[in-house]
């Protein structure tokens, strides 16, 4: 169930909300975690059981956490389950490639969500472990933090010292949910109204070959802010969802495409995620006070594993390559200049736009084509054009305006005009159910 069905949408949050709503204090918490348990279910009815279990030893992990070699036996088990469900298949290929031997790939079902709790269990061990956080003594409280629906598909990614006292002295009003009520119309509007239709372009794009200049760049800037918007938008319906039902959870994207250098784009995209490699893995490498040498190679690993964290695949590992080339660069030789901001936006554009080729491509040959036509003024494609001028409509054209215009640092946000905030929300609303009415 995603949050942009018309089940979750019309049945799921309304039913929850009433309910949770109308149960006595002393079950709210209980009421919460039990529909996001079903939540979980509707789509995973048996990896429920590994969200439970992987709840149950971490749980328990936390209280003998101090004794010698726990900590390594946690961070095992919890990356070893996150191996095995998203990596198993990829290891496996990559090594009858290397290796030049046949072992039969596993086709093991990816649990959803398993990336999200399993760091979220992390952090809250390693935080009890560095004497950040105390013990959280009842199971109910810490299984509602991992199980939490709204933050438990698509993040974002919630430290536990961040909500930590939210989880029994939290509180529901109708300004708060009606405060997140307005977020969530706005990330629901990003994914029906921006994403999709982007998402719509490029995928039929992708089905024509040879790619020509113009449509390799349409759709390298289309798939750019289908992936943000979808992005940016499941974290706003998170965040707005956590407020109806008591709960703050921190931004994860802040406007990144208005960024000024690669550096600057990784401070404001899918902030939740660059934070926790920062926090749990950067920082405990050395960080940067160890020299050059040792902060490019920091930096390195993290970018390893923020490409693959994306995904078990290895398009998503020279992604993050790719990012990790070019903040290197501006460490080494650009960070001392000065240049105009719109050079480097310009730069940093670029850099995001061809990078995220990488990303969507279905393999290496098919990105490094994809980018050579990017850079061939005179490629041409009689099919592309047909198929441009087949799925490129006006509301395309008038989705793609939005999309750079909301994209923009100076873009008014509407959510602090409360004498605008329900008529915008009301024809967003509208925008979305006919959007939902012609889709299905």
């Amino acid at each position: 169930m995603v949050f942009s069905s018309t089940t979750f949408i019309f049945i799921f949050l309304p039913v929850t909300l009433l309910l949770v709503w109308l149960a006595p204090p002393r079950v709210k918490n209980y009421s919460v975690l039990f529909f996001s348990l079903v939540f979980y279910a509707w789509g995973e009815p048996l990896y429920i059981l590994l969200l439970l279990l992987s709840s149950l030893v971490n749980y328990a992990s936390a209280f003998i956490i101090h004794r010698r070699g726990m900590m390594t036996v946690n961070i095992v088990f919890n990356l070893g389950l996150l191996a095995l469900f998203k990596y198993a298949a990829f290891i496996v290929d990559t090594l009858n490639s290397a290796a030049v031997i046949s072992i039969a790939v596993p086709a093991i079902p990816l649990p959803i969500g398993i990336s999200f709790y399993t760091f979220q269990a992390l952090s809250y061990v390693i935080d009890v472990h560095r004497g950040h956080v105390d013990v959280q003594r009842r199971f109910d409280h810490f299984l509602l933090y991992l199980a939490f629906f709204p933050q438990l598909i698509a993040g974002p990614i919630v430290r536990y010292s961040d909500i930590r006292e939210q989880l029994p002295h939290r509180k529901m009003s109708f300004e708060e949910t009606a405060a997140g009520l307005s977020r969530f119309t706005m990330g629901l509007a990003k994914k029906l109204l921006l994403a999709n239709p982007m998402a719509v372009v490029v995928d039929r794009l992708y089905e024509v070959e040879p790619f020509s200049f113009f449509g390799s760049w349409l759709i390298a800037i289309a798939y750019v802010f289908q992936i943000y918007y979808d992005f940016s938008g499941y974290s706003d319906m998170a965040i707005g969802l956590g407020r109806m039902f008591g709960f703050r959870f921190k931004e994860n994207f802040d406007k990144p495409l208005a960024a000024f250098s690669v550096r600057d784009f990784w401070r404001r995209w899918h902030i939740s995620l660059t934070t926790w490699f920062r926090e749990y893995v950067y920082y405990p490498l050395g960080g940067n006070r160890a020299g050059r040498g040792r902060t490019i190679r920091n930096q390195l690993i993290i970018f390893l594993l923020t490409g693959l964290w994306h995904g078990a695949a290895w398009n998503f590992v020279l992604w993050g390559l790719w990012h990790w080339f070019f903040l290197s660069i501006e460490r080494l030789i650009l960070r001392s200049r000065r240049w105009p901001k719109i050079a480097g936006h310009v730069y940093t554009l670029s850099v995001v736009i061809f990078g995220f080729v990488l990303f969507r491509a279905p393999s290496l040959t098919a990105a490094l084509s994809h980018m050579r036509a990017m850079l061939m003024p005179w490629y041409s494609s009689a099919p592309v054009a047909a198929a441009i001028q087949e799925v490129a409509t006006p509301l395309f054209w008038i989705a793609m305006a939005v999309c750079v215009v909301a994209s923009i640092r100076w873009t008014p946000d509407i959510r602090v005009h409360d004498k605008l905030r329900w008529g915008w929300v009301a024809l967003l609303w509208i925008c979305c159910l006919l959007n939902l009415s012609a889709s299905t």
